[in-house]
């Protein structure tokens, strides 16, 4: 099985106090599913950014990630051809990134802006094909009877799973999901890994970073845990039992791991790509 994604020799500081990753040496093969645990500020989020290209690694000959083959960023310098990786990366953030006076359809085309126009994606003139591709995706993710409502009518589970469908728009063949359920209920947070799973059922690789560790043995058969920007852990899902959390993360860290969290209303944020389009909905 070849790997989808490789990072060697990775490091990357914030601050000159505190490493936020600390030579970070991994390897996931293509269509794994695989846990990132840690406690918050671990280094998982930067981590995920750092492999998707949106993060440059510290300034070091050795440093490596490769994604698909390909050289995405070499001794702390992006490839030039960046962008058009990227585009082989679905990317999910925590805080959704909708537009909340966009239509579900419209928020979920944005996955096709890397593939058309410029300008077409500017005014909203989106091809028949790529909204076919949209109307499979929110199918996909059960969200395809919303497909009018603005995004601001749905629930935060609901959000995320259009977050998915617009990830899917892209047709990428790596899915990198940053705490997608660290905001909501249970039953919305079961419904969005359950879709993460479905991915990488037909051949996804998937990579989902999660706080609580139950989520990560009962979906994914591979976890990676962080602890101060390096990796502790690196194997079976079901190895994490308590006393082994224990070691690694202390006693109160370890149970607030395990132990399930949401707030009733997540925060969120828009990206400048998209709030460019809202004058074309009006």
């Amino acid at each position: 099985m070849s790997e989808a994604i490789k990072v060697t020799q990775v490091s990357k500081y914030f601050s000159a106090e505190k490493a936020a990753l600390s030579d970070i040496n991994l390897s996931i093969d293509k269509g794994e599913m695989v846990a990132l645990i840690g406690a918050s500020g671990s280094g998982k989020s930067t981590l995920l950014r750092v492999i998707a290209g949106l993060l440059a690694t510290e300034k070091n000959n050795a440093s490596q990630v490769m994604v698909l083959g390909q050289a995405l960023q070499s001794g702390g310098k992006l490839a030039k051809d960046v962008r058009q990786q990227r585009a082989k990366i679905g990317f999910i953030f925590q805080q959704f990134n909708l537009v909340n006076r966009l239509s579900v359809l419209l928020n979920t085309l944005m996955g096709s802006l890397g593939r058309i126009p410029r300008w077409r994606g500017l005014l909203g003139l989106f091809y028949p094909a790529d909204k076919h591709r949209a109307m499979q995706a929110l199918q996909r993710v059960g969200m395809a009877a919303a497909a009018q409502q603005r995004a601001s009518t749905l629930s935060g589970g609901q959000q995320q799973r259009v977050a998915i469908a617009r990830a899917l728009v892209q047709q990428p063949e790596i899915v990198l999901a940053d705490e997608p359920i660290a905001s909501l209920d249970p039953e919305s947070a079961r419904k969005v890994m359950d879709a993460l799973a479905e991915l990488n059922q037909e051949g996804m690789t998937v990579v989902v970073s999660l706080h609580q560790v139950d989520y990560a043995i009962r979906y994914c058969q591979r976890t990676i845990a962080l602890k101060d920007g390096v990796v502790v852990y690196d194997g079976a899902s079901k190895a994490l039992t308590t006393d082994r959390l224990n070691a690694l993360y202390g006693a109160s860290s370890a149970a607030e791991m395990f132990a399930p969290s949401y707030h009733d209303q997540p925060s969120e944020k828009t990206t400048a790509s998209m709030l460019r389009l809202v004058s074309a909905e009006g």
